[in-house]
């Protein structure tokens, strides 16, 4: 008599005990990650709200983003190497407590200087969260696996930047029990404690074979690289830009030759840096790196500057201004999950083509708001916007693959944040130039403003279509 033996999947719990990481374990940790990205952009629709109920000053507003801004992309790259140091996942579970805390102590700040200093927790917790999740990924996962892994990372990205002004708009105008704003920050309460239970029995602790020690010198160089060039850029449009912005930005320069001169000596002395010149050398990096950071540049300056479009300018409240970005949210995501497929079948022609998609639809939404203002209905963006959603998600797959595509398994807490923190200083820089060019030119037309800043953002996307030839090849050789 013959025995048939049925194996059965190995249980998630299983996988991560054995150091793997179940297709379950992925989603879990996508879902940590979406939290901290959105809630850089869930203020947007808010600050009005936040206005008339701590009587903020326009600076303070703006310090509500900025202080999580600059807090999040100046520890990034110390939270990839404090991973790789001490574990992944235990990072990731003390980070995500952090960030649970700090948002709880947002939602029930008494005042603005309270819930800017809360923001700033905030910001730092979620910076050592975030690159735990890509580490993890290119650690426990190989070939196809990895690549579709950090496509939907990628994905995740751009998604929760377009869903955090869409639930921003939604919980704001339902006024929760007469909390107004503050159910945007207290929502992470419960999805983060979700998130940490599971985690814990599905994530496995990975960490680097090769740990090495905190760089300080080029820790706190890049901080405050970082931090004097974020805080002017943001600041000086409304304060009229006193003479101590300019003195700060070039401070910053100095700064950020010190800090590339500090990196390269530690690397020769034998040591791995904060920032290892040498990883930053990889042609899939750099090229890579540079274009997260022009893309990004113009993204987070589109969601700006389009929430005070439909909000100052037509009028909308803050329902209706989420509402509006909700065609751009669903191709996006509906992008999102065939990107990878796409990209691994054409390469860098998916790219390209995503990146005249959205050229099409940046085009065709600036001339539907010129062309029809001030009697532009939400349902005449509903196209355009679609088409700038579904280009976009090509792009956030694609470059996002790019960057990691050689780096060093020991290295990939490094090359995670690095990644990031290019990513989240080029959100905040978009909103500080490109959204100080917006409110300079608003007082003469709210329409002409959008129009100038989108000019602006197509210039970079044709770059990009041009630009993604010189990414790897991610498509397989015959054979």
């Amino acid at each position: 008599m013959t025995t048939i033996v049925t194996a059965r999947p190995a249980s998630a719990r299983t996988v991560a005990q054995s150091g793997g990481l179940h297709p379950a374990g992925v989603f879990i940790l996508l879902a940590g990650a979406f939290l901290p990205i959105m809630d850089f952009f869930i203020t947007n629709v808010a600050l009005p709200s936040i206005d008339s109920s701590l009587h903020a000053s326009a600076s303070a507003l703006q310090l509500v983003i900025a202080g999580y801004g600059v807090a999040y992309a100046a520890l990034l790259v110390l939270g990839g190497r404090l991973g790789d140091r001490y574990g992944r996942h235990r990072v990731f579970s003390y980070a995500l407590v952090g960030f649970v805390l700090a948002s709880l102590a947002c939602g029930l700040s008494p005042s603005v200087g309270a819930l800017i200093a809360a923001r700033i927790v905030q910001g730092a917790t979620a910076a050592l969260l975030i690159p735990q999740v890509l580490a993890t990924f290119h650690h426990t996962l190989e070939g196809d696996r990895k690549s579709r892994a950090v496509a939907l990372y990628g994905a995740t990205s751009g998604i929760a930047a377009v869903v955090g002004q869409l639930v921003g708009g939604v919980l704001v105008s339902a006024d929760i029990a007469g909390t107004s704003w503050r159910p945007i920050f207290l929502v992470n309460v419960p999805i983060g404690m979700v998130v940490l239970v599971v985690a814990a029995r599905i994530v496995p602790n990975t960490r680097s074979p090769h740990p090495v020690g905190v760089d300080l010198p080029g820790t706190v160089l890049f901080a405050a690289t970082l931090t004097a060039l974020l805080i002017p850029l943001t600041e000086g449009h409304s304060l009229g830009w006193p003479w101590w912005t300019w003195t700060t930005i070039a401070l910053a320069v100095v700064l950020g030759a010190v800090t590339f001169r500090v990196e390269r000596r530690a690397e020769q002395r034998g040591e791995i840096p904060l920032l290892p010149p040498s990883l930053l050398r990889l042609p899939s990096m750099a090229r890579g790196l540079a274009m997260i950071l022009v893309f990004s540049l113009g993204f987070g300056a589109f969601m700006f500057v389009f929430a005070l479009t439909v909000q100052n300018g037509l009028h909308a409240d803050a329902l209706h201004g989420g509402l509006a970005i909700l065609p751009m949210a669903l191709l996006f995501l509906l992008g999102s999950l065939g990107a990878p497929r796409l990209i691994g079948r054409f390469g860098r022609a998916a790219l390209s083509a995503g990146a005249v998609i959205q050229l099409a639809g940046l085009a065709s939404l600036v001339a539907v708001l010129v062309g029809g203002w001030p009697h532009v209905s939400l349902w005449a963006m509903a196209v355009p916007l679609a088409l700038v959603g579904a280009g976009q998600s090509m792009l956030f797959a694609g470059l996002f693959r790019s960057v990691l595509a050689d780096v060093p398994t020991h290295l990939g807490g490094i090359g995670s944040g690095v990644l990031i923190t290019l990513q989240q200083s080029g959100l905040a820089l978009g909103v500080a130039t490109l959204g100080t060019l917006y409110l300079a030119r608003e007082p003469h037309g709210v329409a002409p403003a959008f129009a100038a800043v989108e000019y602006v953002q197509m210039g970079i996307v044709a770059l990009l279509a041009v630009g993604a030839a010189a990414l790897p090849r991610f498509t397989r050789p015959a054979g």
